[in-house]
């Protein structure tokens, strides 16, 4: 058995706008279980990054710890990537973010990793509208440590060990939405077509995008009693809607069946357009958002799709005033200005 990719690749492969195939998106090959519902969340990765002719060396990748974590290594080879320490991801996202607001900031974690040890990392880059996508492999489980529930395993769900869960679970979409997140949107990794675009959306959103991923564990948690597993989400799916991502600049030639439609238009110039499959929910309303996933959970159902969105807030670089300019290109008589400055601004103390 070999671990390395093939390095041939066949000549006419298409490429996007920058020149270059898929295959320049791709990482290594990946040692996570076979069927791992992560692996199809990195080729939805892969796949966005293609299609939104992202530079590769324009983007950074970060992750904490847990087979989530892991992923980063399997997409975008080509980019900026940080692994830290347990839940730890958002604050080296902050700092990075800070020191270089040119980059794309892609973070990868999992529902222990944000859901337990890393909960107050989550909910600080939440309120402080840091720009990123932050993307949560939700499992439900430890998949590293055999299997014990997460913070996000539902209550009365049953992990393979037989033990019955008695406490609620976090939710982390309702819990995104309640903090003021400005992107809230939750999918299922079996669900190729619905991801992509969202992950699209999130990368051309001014702020902190947030994606809860359900992504079924094919070792610990797909038994018959799991919330997790893949025949519980495929019976237990409830999408807002279908919606598709156009890019600025390109013709819309999407089409929808009958339906209520609507376009809304991001910082970018770029267009999300909906076709509402619920009329009582408002993707711009946050007290609609919150009732809808309220909802689906007193009907033991899953809410897939964009939740919740707000055009309007700023992100932190915009609160802060920071500078334009990333840090390392800052020289010595940008950081001292000079006497003269300094005299100005004590006289302005006095």
């Amino acid at each position: 058995m070999t671990f390395i990719k093939p390095k041939f690749r066949h000549p006419d492969l298409p490429k996007n706008k920058l020149g270059y195939t898929l295959s320049y998106y791709e990482g290594a090959l990946s040692t996570l279980c076979a069927g791992c519902g992560h692996d199809s969340i990195s080729a939805a990765i892969i796949q966005s990054a293609f299609e939104m002719n992202i530079e590769p060396h324009k983007l950074a990748k970060l992750s904490g710890i847990g087979c989530s974590s892991k992923t980063p290594t399997y997409f975008l080879g080509n980019s900026h990537g940080f692994n830290s320490v347990h839940g730890r991801m958002p604050s080296v996202a902050t700092g990075a973010n800070m020191a270089n607001k040119d980059l794309i900031y892609l973070g990868v974690s999992g529902d222990g990793d944000t859901a337990s040890i890393g909960m107050g990392q989550f909910v600080h880059v939440i309120r402080r509208n840091l720009k990123m996508i932050y993307i949560v492999m939700n499992n439900g489980c430890y998949g590293l440590t055999k299997g014990q529930d997460s913070a996000t395993a539902d209550n009365g769900s049953i992990s393979k060990a037989g033990i019955v869960n008695q406490f609620q679970a976090i939710d982390l979409c309702g819990l995104a939405i309640e903090l003021g997140a400005t992107f809230v949107a939750q999918s299922f990794s079996g669900d190729k077509k619905q991801l992509i675009p969202l992950i699209k959306a999130a990368m051309a959103h001014n702020g902190f995008a947030f994606i809860n991923v359900i992504s079924p564990c094919v070792t610990f948690n797909n038994n018959k009693g799991s919330t997790k597993s893949y025949d519980f989400v495929r019976g237990h799916l409830e999408a807002t809607g279908t919606f598709d991502f156009v890019p600025e600049m390109e013709e819309i030639t999407t089409t929808y069946e009958s339906g209520e439609k609507h376009a809304i238009k991001l910082h970018d110039g770029s267009l999300l357009q909906f076709n509402k499959l619920d009329s009582d929910w408002d993707p711009l309303d946050r007290f609609s958002a919150m009732k809808a996933v309220h909802q689906a959970r007193e009907k033991n159902e899953i809410i897939t799709g964009l939740l919740y969105l707000n055009q309007g807030a700023m992100d932190l670089h915009e609160l802060v005033n920071t500078c334009d300019r990333p840090l390392n290109t800052l020289k010595k008589e940008d950081l001292c200005p000079g006497n003269g400055a300094l005299a100005s601004i004590n006289a302005g103390l006095r």
